[in-house]
Formats: structure tokens, sequence, C-alpha cells
């Protein structure tokens, strides 16, 4: 069999699996459509273009987002390689500079000597083709009715939107301070605090701007709940912003050492620390009307907007319907899909599903059956939950320690102890499951990102 693939989407999971197909000798093509054809939600053409959050999510041991990355080291992750080179100063998590990001993994990419890079949109499937489908949230129309024709897929949708990002020399400096949340890390937010009169007028305000009220009748339920506007929150209730995105909770301010009433965490954007983005603030309000209402945050007064939040909708598969553990097509062993289009939310899960794909694609080529990584595994779990959840109540998933099957015995009792027994017993699963396709482990190191 031909040891040639091709690769739609030069989004993370496609980038992912692009290179891990390489990697293993496999000539790959990489189609990546922008900017031949663009999208409302990227402002450049470099693969893995972050373009919600620059954060990576946490990084340390004991979380489930950190036992993915442990993870995914395993696989020699190229993401994950880039990512903590271009970390910036985020806690506990790995946040990145998206330019620095983007383009190291395009430079990458690029020069891999077994990839070719071709800027095109793909407006047809060939179940004989070898392919990893990556397109992402945002797969083009033509490309998602050649889906629906090649393999009678249902695809579903969520709605999705982005945070805005504000210069660092517009900030009122006496407004705000930088601390991370009990003292964990470096005191590397700036935190902008809020009395009750200021939180009382800014919700007020806040909920009823223009754009607030979405219109979408049946659709607003299709947010992901992770990723809800901060206007959708704060229709819910007075505090439920403050026991979410602006909750003060461990964060002293060193005028008064009381918790303000609500805060606003802003986080480093880029390496140079000139950018900086409004922690779950996502929003969808119009631009004008986010210039006006994120102006009543008093450190954000005269504050510089070098981005606006957008709203977009992200498509995704009904995909326990058509994949396996593998992420295998059923009915069709020569396609794999990743990504977001799968049904996993989150940059690390996204890329993890694309490293995973172009495993198993290359074993496939080389005549080995793919890979189903054990759910005591994270990914192996997320995995399971994307070829198996019920369809009818099919909702995009992210990691966390409940998807893991419980360890065996007693029930410990103490979290942190439960956690770090699952990590344990997770990387030895990996480990043994991924067998020979395990490269040489990249160095645990989170650079900037805690």
């Amino acid at each position: 069999m031909t040891r040639r693939a091709t690769v739609i989407g030069g989004g993370l999971a496609g980038s992912e699996a692009a290179w891990q197909l390489a990697e293993r000798g496999v000539e790959v093509t990489l189609h990546e459509m922008r900017p031949v054809r663009e999208t409302k939600a990227h402002h450049t053409d470099h693969l893995a273009e972050l373009v919600c959050s620059n954060s990576l999510g946490a990084f340390g041991p004991g979380t489930a987002a950190g036992q993915l990355k442990a993870e995914m080291r395993l696989m020699g992750s190229l993401i994950l390689e880039a990512a903590q080179a271009a970390a910036v100063p985020a806690g506990g998590a790995l946040a990145v500079d998206r330019e620095v990001f983007a383009e190291a993994v395009t430079a990458r990419i690029a020069a891999h000597p077994r990839i070719r890079l071709e800027r095109s949109e793909v407006t047809e499937l060939d179940p004989q083709t070898p392919t990893v489908i990556a397109t992402g949230p945002l797969t083009s129309p033509a490309l998602s009715e050649a889906l629906q024709k090649a393999t009678g897929a249902v695809h579903l949708h969520f709605y999705d939107a982005a945070a805005p990002i504000v210069t660092r020399e517009s900030l009122i400096e006496d407004r705000m301070y930088a601390a991370s949340r009990y003292g964990k890390g470096e005191g590397v937010y700036l935190n902008c605090p809020l009395t009750k009169e200021e939180y009382t007028a800014f919700w007020e305000e806040l909920t009823k701007a223009e754009g607030a009220v979405l219109h979408l009748g049946e659709e607003e339920r299709n947010f992901f709940e992770g990723c809800l506007p901060v206007e959708v929150l704060a229709r819910r209730g007075f505090d439920t912003l403050r026991y979410g995105p602006m909750k003060p909770v461990g964060l002293d301010d060193p005028r008064t050492g009381r918790w303000p009433f609500a805060v606003v965490q802003l986080r480093q954007d880029n390496v140079a620390g000139d950018l900086y983005n409004l922690v779950g603030f996502q929003t969808q309000l119009k631009w004008g009307e986010q210039k006006r209402v994120f102006r009543m945050i008093p450190a954000l007064a005269e504050a510089e907007f070098v981005r606006l939040g957008v709203m977009h909708r992200n498509t995704y598969l009904a995909s326990p319907n058509h994949l396996d553990a593998s992420l295998q097509w059923r009915g069709t062993p020569l396609w794999f899909a990743a990504g977001c289009l799968i049904g996993v939310e989150g940059y690390s899960e996204s890329a993890a599903a694309g490293a995973f794909a172009g495993i198993n694609l290359a074993r496939v080529l080389r005549g080995d059956a793919p890979l189903v990584l054990p759910r005591t595994t994270m990914l192996g779990s997320l995995m399971h939950y994307v070829s198996h959840a019920d369809p009818k109540h099919f909702q995009p998933m992210n990691s966390n320690w409940g998807i893991l099957e419980p360890l065996e015995g007693p029930k410990v009792k103490d979290k942190q102890e439960r956690h770090r027994l699952q990590a344990e017993r997770a990387i030895a699963d990996f480990k043994q499951a991924l067998g020979d396709e395990q490269p040489v482990m990249l160095a645990p190191t989170p650079g900037g990102g805690g």
C-alpha cells in the first residue's frame, strides 16, 4: 500500500496529524484553505492559529489538562513543543504568544521534507485516499456537503466566542494589581477589582447591551458551557459572574488586604508583554458596545482594544455514529478524523486527537491495526467518549478526571492523592499501549506557563 496520505485542515489537529505521519515515514500533503478561502474567526494565514484564548489550559500534575499534556508528550507532540517554546507567564497554565506559536508551527511544517503544504480548499473526498479530516469547527460548506454525501454523516454545531485583547500601556496602573489566586504562581495575572457599586453598574449595562439578546431561539442552548459569552452568563443572575470569570476568591488586593467584590483578570497574550486578554470575557456584543461596557471596568477606562470579541458557529460530527475509538471511520478504513470536528473541546484536546489520528493512519499504511488507548488514560477516555456517547445527547467534551475509569480497590477519599494515582496509572498504561510508537520524550518544561 502507498505510503502517502492527505491531511485536510492546518489547525492544531491537522498540523499535529501531518507531523506524526511524516515522522513515521509517510509522505503527506497538508491542505489548508487559508488564505485562498478566509474564515470569520482567523486573522492570519498561519497554521495552528489560536482564534479564541491564548491558553492551552493547565500544565502541572494533578490537573486533567496537565495529564493530557503528559500523554501528548509521550507521543512527541509538535504542538506541545511549540507551545512550550512560545510560553508566556500564566501561573499554572500553558499560555502562549499567539504569533510566535503559530509562526513556529508553520515553519516546522513547511521545513519537513515529507510534508507538502498546499493552500487550497478541498471540496471532494475519495474513500480510497488515506486521509485525516481535521478541518475543525469552521469546516467550509463545500467540504461539509462532501462529508455528508460520502458518509451520510450528520453535523451538529455549537456557538463559540473569543475574548478581546487590550494594550498593556493603555491600562490604568493604580486600578489593578498583579497576583495569582491564593498566591500560586508569581502574580502573573493583572487583576482589575470592582466595588459592589462598580460591579452593579457594569452588570446592568452588560445585560442590556446591544447584541446581548441573541435572537437565536432554540439555538442558544448550543453554546458550549465552557465558552459561554460573558453577557449570556450575566443574564443568568446578578452573582453569576462573581462565581465565574469575575470570581474574587483568593485574590487579595494589596491596598485593602481583602478580596474585592468582583475582579476581572487579564492574562499576558504575547512574549513582549504589551498585549493582554480579558480572561473569560468571550463575547458576541457589537464592537461599539464592547468598548463602551468593558471600559466601565475601572482599570480599563482608557483601554485600547487591538482585537475585539467575536462569535462564530462551530461544526462537529455526530462522531459516535461514525468513528471508532481509534478515530478510524467505520466502513472507510483509510479515513481518520481529529480535532474539534470530532467533538472534543479545547486546544490540547484537538492537538492530542490529531496526533493520535496521525499515528493510527501511519499504522494502517504499514499494515498494522490502529491503536485503541485504554480508558485509564485521559486521551483514551476522550476517544471512548466521542465514539461511544449517546448520539442523541452528544456534546463537545474536554479533558476531566470524571471520564477516566475509577481506581481499583477501596475508594481514595483525598482528591489530590486520587488524581496522583490516576495519573501514575495513566502514564504506565499509555506507555504500554503506545509501545514502539513512543518517540523520544519531550522534556516536561512548562517555560513561562508555570
